[in-house]
């Protein structure tokens, strides 16, 4: 949960489509917390349908994934989420992630918080854990008659 690898949130928009989208996030040690600027349209389409599916992956090979579903639980706040600001500085640095913060925290700024507690986590290695929790001599004969 201290990668800097963007998670990638995948939700239901308001036209009934999916969607994935590449995130910054912080972890709090319960909720993943993720953030985005007004007017985005995501905010009304996880107050709509609140449940995600989030991907953190290792890049390399082979594949790691952190799996996560949960439901997303979307707050208002004027100015910088502070979760934002903590994720700046882990992606960026301490000095360009504060850089960056300063640029953009203005008055009238508006964020929305969107926390997910996870419901459910899995972890796929591809060395001891396989979709649909196959074995390693399942996963080498996919695709096979």
């Amino acid at each position: 949960m201290a990668s800097t690898e963007l998670a990638r949130v995948a939700y239901v928009a308001a036209d009934s489509t999916p969607r994935v989208f590449p995130m910054l996030f912080h972890w709090t040690g319960q909720d993943v917390v993720l953030s985005t600027f007004f007017p985005a349209r995501k905010i009304a389409a996880l107050r709509a349908r609140p449940d995600v599916a989030i991907t953190i992956d290792a890049a390399g090979t082979p594949p790691r994934a952190l799996l996560i579903r949960g439901s997303a639980q979307v707050t208002d706040i004027d100015g910088i989420v502070p979760e934002y600001a903590l994720a700046m500085r882990r992606y960026g640095g301490e000095e360009e992630g504060a850089a960056r913060i300063a640029a953009i925290d203005h008055p009238g700024v508006r964020m929305a918080r969107i926390a997910v507690r996870p419901a459910w986590v899995g972890v796929l290695d591809f060395q001891t854990r396989f979709p649909g929790d196959s074995t390693a001599a399942e996963f080498t004969r996919r695709g096979q008659a």
